[in-house]
């Protein structure tokens, strides 16, 4: 009898995890900016045909690459990578992997070689996130759209506090802002705590439309919508974002998202 207990206890803890939420990806995203086209060009080109097969090789998924839209005042002037992560320690491990990997470096040459005094780059910065437990994983849009007209809106939600931060977090995942996102078709990218970067305490999220018009529809949708109506104006939710950054993307012709 106790054996056949134990056996029952065993298959459900192994029917449970088959059936618990995927882990909880973490993301990177490098904001490389640039004063010129040349290291534009130099960046993008080091880009495609160095960084991203070498993070393939490491085991790494589908990576984004994008640029500001044409009326952004960036436009010519920033780089954003989008990188996910199975785990913090893959990610740690990226740099001593890439060291190993000879054909990145004959790959990347002329941007890991670059001498003093011509720089591909003016300046990387680095953002850490970890996915929400309502969408623990990336997911790729798949619009039709030729790429020179979709747009990708990365957003960032800063808080007064971070507990007032959390509260916000909790509108997402407990809320199930993330669901009416979902029910309206804004083709979110991922949604994630950001944990080390210029702007804590914040999260970051990205949704993508076949272009400017839909974009425009979705939101003025996502506004009138009762179920946000209702959302928005529960007590509990009430003035728990201080400040939006929002950035207009476009993704490049090799962006694997």
């Amino acid at each position: 009898m106790k054996l056949l207990s134990s056996l029952f206890v065993m298959v459900s803890c192994v029917a449970f995890a088959a059936t618990a939420a995927p882990k909880r990806e973490f993301y990177e995203i490098k904001i490389y900016r640039v004063t010129s086209s040349a290291q534009e060009q130099s960046v993008e080109k080091y880009l495609k045909e160095a960084y991203l097969p070498a993070l393939h090789r490491a085991g790494i998924g589908k990576v984004g690459v994008f640029k500001p839209v044409e009326t952004d005042t960036t436009f010519g002037k920033r780089v954003y990578v989008l990188i996910p992560f199975t785990s913090m320690d893959q990610f740690v491990k990226l740099p001593e992997t890439l060291l190993k990997d000879k054909q990145y470096e004959t790959a990347g040459a002329d941007y890991l070689n670059a001498p003093f005094d011509n720089p591909p780059y003016a300046r990387i910065e680095s953002i850490l996130l970890q996915a929400f437990t309502g969408m623990g994983q990336l997911e790729a849009p798949k619009h039709t759209t030729p790429v020179t007209e979709r747009v990708y809106e990365l957003r960032s939600y800063e808080g007064h506090t971070e507990k007032i931060f959390q509260n916000k977090v909790k509108m997402f995942n407990v809320g199930d802002e993330i669901a009416l996102f979902k029910r309206l078709g804004f083709n979110a990218v991922f949604y994630a705590e950001v944990l080390s970067g210029p702007r804590t305490p914040n999260l970051m999220y990205m949704t993508t439309f076949a272009n400017q018009t839909s974009r425009d529809e979705h939101w003025k949708a996502f506004s009138a919508d009762p179920e946000w109506k209702k959302l928005s104006g529960m007590s509990e939710y009430q003035h728990n974002v201080s400040k939006i950054n929002i950035y207009f993307l476009r993704p490049v012709a090799y962006s694997e998202i």
